[in-house]
């Protein structure tokens, strides 16, 4: 068929009813058009190449809203402090940051051990940061301040470039435990400056893409790696031993090995105090999780095991009477600000560039977790300075390098956190500690917080699950998880890490419309006669999509859709909520009128009102009084997936989840057999995604589209493409 006849045809349909044009389109349809080739194709679509655009250029552009925007951006508190709402928010802030604190005191002192530092500058390091964040960090919900990978990575700096040998005194050969400490809190000090210098560095210049260089299966086989030697590092607590300080490859082994070796010297009341302990911790962690629907925040488990084993050290006398090693003095107030040693920066870079990585590789994906889960965004650059920041600010003040929790921050956000003002109260309670009561825990075992830190282990230990999980799934991922573990077992190299990440791709992103009179899809941008598909959104991205771009795909798809997702859902969560307390005020204030008829019938109204909204239709867009994305159907044409790895899974889930949320269904088009195997492998495919959401063609998938409309903003209108039934 000729392209003048198509054009008669497109004319004669355009003319029919919608009605009868629309049981046209339900039929099976074929394709008859000419042949093409790609200067034809240019020819016909009337190609250019798409306009450059040169950024650099705004940089030097000044004006007061842009000055205004800067600031914004760089100090975010002066963004969202002014619009707290203290009637809904600060109630659950300050539970929130009341619960981090009593978590922070006790994980504060424990991961100061895992450091190689005295247990009061763990403190110190959970009051400056997390100050500190709360001027300059964009994530609402985590938890900065000391982190159980972190610390073991500053303790193997601490304890190679400082070890115990260095200060042998005397004919006993005693360890001078004062000068030792002294050079290791300048080391960790400086180290803190120089991972803050790094990070800033990094933010300013825009590298915050760097850390999606680091797979997730890599990270997290690296935090298992971590785990395990945070583990092993606390045995010479719990068993009460003095082992001898080791760096380098295998040293890991050895230390296990010493630990077997040295077992009968065991000091049976230091045994004890952590078998105690950690049996009190484990229960009242189980306690936690059977009432966790009932209690209105957790039990400190940590605080009160601390109080009283404390309680007991002081009253039984169990470091002269039974030999428990204590934590000691712990001088009140704060220290005064000290400059680094630009003689350690040498020595140290190394260590300072791979730790100002890993940490926040570990805080950008937790914040953007919450992020995703509560329906805002978080500037990965402004992380970086702001977690930079942090530390920088806190080795002045003779903190070690921080990151943040996940025990924390999920503590943060369950106890009913909505802002960092939560992190501030946390640091506040803190700097209370610090200049009065921390003297009171002079007697507490250092058994017991190595008890507390084996316990917390837990949630990186299970992470060896994901060896199964990985084999079913994808066993590339499931390679690049054992090399990092066992690389960081044996070899005991920080640096091993990054260098395992591939190098970066840069792919171009492109809304796709429809060649006049074929079945053809090509970029907008540089197609002037290619057209979108009225009711339909096709995008594409010219490289495959893997752990390293996932983040990118989901944010061009947003970007260019024309539509503020995120936003979109927030403002739909948040118009929810309002609507069902609205009911659950109206429908307690009836109850108070329910003793005579008219009451009744009133709570009776308010009781299907609440129904209602849980309904369907009370749930829509149209409903809540929010704007309907200008299209009903998404389809994201997948021909240039060569792969398909963990990451690319769950974000795609995450854009079938976040799309349907606005009310607009997503298909894939043109996936290759051996990428439709993966995904099948790897669980994408259930009860809400299935084979039907997945087409041969762009044109299949277009076509199904406008068959199958979603509740959109309007009825799809007839395209231009020549069919033939």
């Amino acid at each position: 068929m000729g392209l003048s006849e198509a054009s008669g045809q497109r004319d004669t349909q355009a003319l029919l009813p919608v009605t009868q044009a629309m049981e046209l389109r339900k039929r099976d349809y074929h394709v008859e058009r000419p042949l093409m080739n790609q200067e034809q194709l240019e020819e016909l679509g009337c190609w250019t190449s798409a306009a450059r655009t040169y950024q650099w250029r705004t940089w030097f552009q000044c004006s007061r809203a842009r000055a205004q925007a800067l600031l914004f951006q760089h100090l975010p508190v002066l963004a969202w402090l002014p619009r707290y709402s203290l009637r809904d928010w600060l109630l659950g802030d300050l539970l929130a940051g009341l619960s981090v604190a009593i978590m922070q005191l006790p994980q504060g002192l424990a991961y100061a051990l895992l450091a190689g530092l005295p247990p009061v500058f763990g403190l110190y390091s959970s009051f400056y940061p997390v100050f500190i964040y709360f001027l300059f960090g964009t994530s609402r919900h985590i938890s900065v301040g000391t982190f159980a990978v972190m610390s073991v990575m500053v303790g193997s700096v601490t304890e190679s470039l400082a070890p115990d040998e260095n200060f042998l005194q005397g004919a006993n050969s005693t360890v001078d435990e004062a000068a030792r400490d002294g050079v290791r809190v300048q080391l960790a000090s400086t180290l803190s400056v120089l991972v803050g210098l790094f990070q800033v560095g990094l933010g300013l210049v825009r590298f915050g893409f760097v850390v999606t260089y680091l797979s997730e299966p890599l990270v997290r086989g690296y935090t298992t790696a971590a785990s395990v030697q945070v583990f092993i590092s606390q045995l010479k607590y719990v068993f009460g031993l003095q082992l001898s300080s080791r760096s380098g490859p295998l040293s890991l082994i050895y230390t296990v090995l010493e630990v077997c070796w040295k077992l009968p010297q065991s000091v049976v009341g230091t045994v004890v105090t952590a078998l105690v302990a950690g049996v009190a911790l484990v229960l009242v962690k189980l306690l936690n999780d059977k009432l966790r629907r009932y209690l209105p925040m957790p039990i400190p488990g940590e605080l009160l095991t601390l109080i009283g084993a404390t309680g007991i050290s002081y009253g039984v006398g169990l470091k002269p009477r039974f030999g428990v090693d204590v934590v000691g003095n712990i001088p009140a107030g704060l220290v005064p600000p000290a400059a680094p040693s630009p003689q350690l920066f040498t020595s140290l870079l190394g260590y300072a560039f791979t730790i100002a990585v890993v940490g926040f590789a570990i805080a950008i994906s937790l914040g953007k977790i919450f992020a995703l889960r509560h329906g805002y965004r978080v500037d990965s650059n402004q992380e970086l300075v702001a977690l930079g920041l942090s530390n920088l600010i806190g080795g002045v003040f003779q903190c070690f390098p921080v990151s943040c929790s996940m025990s924390r921050s999920l503590v943060q956000e369950s106890a009913g956190g909505n802002t960092q003002v939560a992190g501030a109260v946390s640091s506040l309670f803190i700097l209370i500690i610090i200049v009065k009561l921390g003297e009171l825990f002079r007697d507490l075992p250092k058994a017991v917080l190595a008890a507390a830190i084996i316990v917390n282990l837990k949630g990186m230990l299970m992470q060896f699950t994901d060896i199964r999980s990985l084999w079913k799934s994808n066993r590339m991922d499931l390679l690049i998880w054992l090399v990092t573990f066992v690389a960081t077992i044996l070899l005991n190299l920080d640096i091993v890490s990054p260098f395992l990440s591939p190098h970066p791709s840069w792919p171009r992103y492109s809304v796709l419309g429809q060649v006049p009179d074929t079945d053809i899809y090509q970029d907008v941008a540089e197609y002037s006669e290619a057209r979108e598909v009225p009711g339909v959104k096709v995008f594409r991205s010219s490289a495959t999509m893997y752990f390293a771009n996932a983040e990118l795909y989901s944010d061009a798809l947003k970007q260019r859709c024309g539509v503020d997702v995120d936003h979109l859902i927030s403002q739909k969560k948040k118009r929810l909520r309002k609507q069902e307390q609205k009911l659950k005020r109206l429908r307690k204030s009836l109850q108070k009128q329910a003793g005579d008829p008219l009451g009744k019938e009133l709570e009776d109204i308010a009781a299907s009102g609440q129904e209602d909204a849980k309904a369907p239709d009370g749930s829509t867009l149209k409903a809540l009084g929010l704007p309907q994305p200008h299209f009903h159907s998404l389809v994201l044409d997948l021909g240039a997936l060569s792969f398909v790895d963990t990451v690319c899974i769950k974000s795609l889930k995450n854009i079938f989840r976040d799309f349907r949320e606005i009310e607009v269904e997503v298909y894939m088009a043109a996936c290759h057999t051996p990428v439709v195997a993966q995904l099948e492998a790897g669980n994408f495919f259930d009860a809400s995604i299935s084979k039907q959401h997945l087409f041969a063609s762009v044109h299949d998938a277009v076509l199904f589209a406008l068959q199958h409309p979603r509740s959109g903003p309007a009825s799809p209108v007839l395209v231009s493409w020549p069919l033939a039934h």
